[in-house]
């Protein structure tokens, strides 16, 4: 399975998912500044489930903002954490936790997993 974190993602929490095998591309490092749609197109076409912790990619999948194109997933982490430490294991914990993220919008917070699917074309 391959990820995209968005910008937002802290830079330990992805160091530490890649040290644990998983694919996971980072816009910071590659395209900073891309607006939304653009990470939306990427995640799209590179076949990878857009890890975030930006609320308004929620808006683009329900409500069918323009230029939504459709990313296998999202996953949303809601934590309250300003460690980027605790941050990194438990997007860690949560990732390692399941494999079935395409298809659905997930939000992770600190206490649980909470998945719905993506609204029918």
């Amino acid at each position: 399975m391959k990820f995209l974190a968005d910008e937002n993602v802290p830079g330990a929490a992805v160091l530490l998912l890649r040290a644990q095998g998983l694919d996971v591309a980072w816009v910071a490092e590659d395209a900073p500044g891309s607006d939304d749609v653009e990470v939306l197109l990427r995640s799209s076409t590179e076949e990878r489930i857009l890890l975030t912790l930006d609320k308004d990619f929620g808006g683009y999948v329900f409500q069918g903002a323009e230029g939504f194109s459709g990313p296998p997933g999202v996953i949303l982490f809601r934590l309250d954490t300003r460690s980027p430490s605790e941050f990194s294991e438990i997007a860690l914990a949560a990732l390692q936790s399941r494999s079935d993220w395409s298809g659905f919008f997930t939000v992770v917070t600190r206490s649980r997993i909470r998945m719905r699917p993506f609204p029918a074309p």
